[in-house]
């Protein structure tokens, strides 16, 4: 029998520990949450490579370092209502669950969407909030939201999910920039997103977050 416990604790000891992310919430939440849980049967021996998880159709769970890095530049305190955009089955929101007060798991893939609701009931995640709508929109129902983060590349962020974001807030997102990726962590004041680098990583690019191409005749 694999010994998934030894896994988590390798993962943390090699790929989270040594991308300078030490804070102990997010330390304790990726040592507790079993990832493998929360991919096909088929990948759950790669549930805890140093790659993004691929789930098919061009959606993935993040690599465990990417997450990591986006978690500690949001710097949770607790008291945060989150917005987890792409969750697919719902592996970055039981995280986030125990770092925050609540989390909205928005997920497009009804599929995925409808085992995500189980596996964070199996983990006592009991603070997401799961919604089943189209990425880009995010969950206007639950918000405004005092953080947002993106699990996926994106090209161009919708207005209509940055009106979601309280003033004060702050968002996460993987830009990708032909095959190179930038997250850049936004902060939200006087209703205006001002963009800073945290660091390079790489993803596909979520539906509903590719770049319009102009027509030209």
């Amino acid at each position: 029998m694999t010994d998934y416990a030894s896994r988590r604790q390798m993962m943390v000891d090699t790929q989270v520990r040594p991308s300078d992310v030490t804070k102990f919430p997010i330390i304790s939440a990726m040592l507790s949450v079993p990832r493998e849980q929360f991919v096909p049967s088929d990948k759950v021996e790669a549930a805890y490579i140093s790659e993004n998880v691929e789930l098919g159709g061009g959606r993935v769970v993040l690599e465990p370092r990417t997450f990591a890095k986006m978690l500690d530049a949001l710097a949770f305190d607790g008291s945060e209502l989150v917005l987890d955009v792409g969750a697919a089955y719902g592996y970055s929101s039981a995280v986030i669950a125990a770092m925050a007060e609540a989390v909205v798991a928005v997920e497009e893939d009804e599929d995925m969407a409808g085992e995500s609701a189980e596996l964070l009931s199996s983990v006592n995640a009991d603070n997401v909030i799961p919604h089943t709508g189209p990425l880009a929109e995010g969950a206007t129902d639950h918000g405004p939201y005092d953080v947002i983060i993106i699990e996926g590349g994106v090209e161009e962020v919708p207005q209509s999910l940055t009106d979601q974001l309280k003033d004060g807030g702050r968002i996460a997102c993987l830009f990708m920039e032909d095959r190179l990726g930038v997250v850049r962590i936004g902060y939200k004041q006087d209703g205006r997103v001002t963009w800073r680098f945290s660091f390079n990583a790489s993803a596909p690019v979520l539906p509903g977050f590719a770049k319009e191409t102009a027509f030209a005749l």
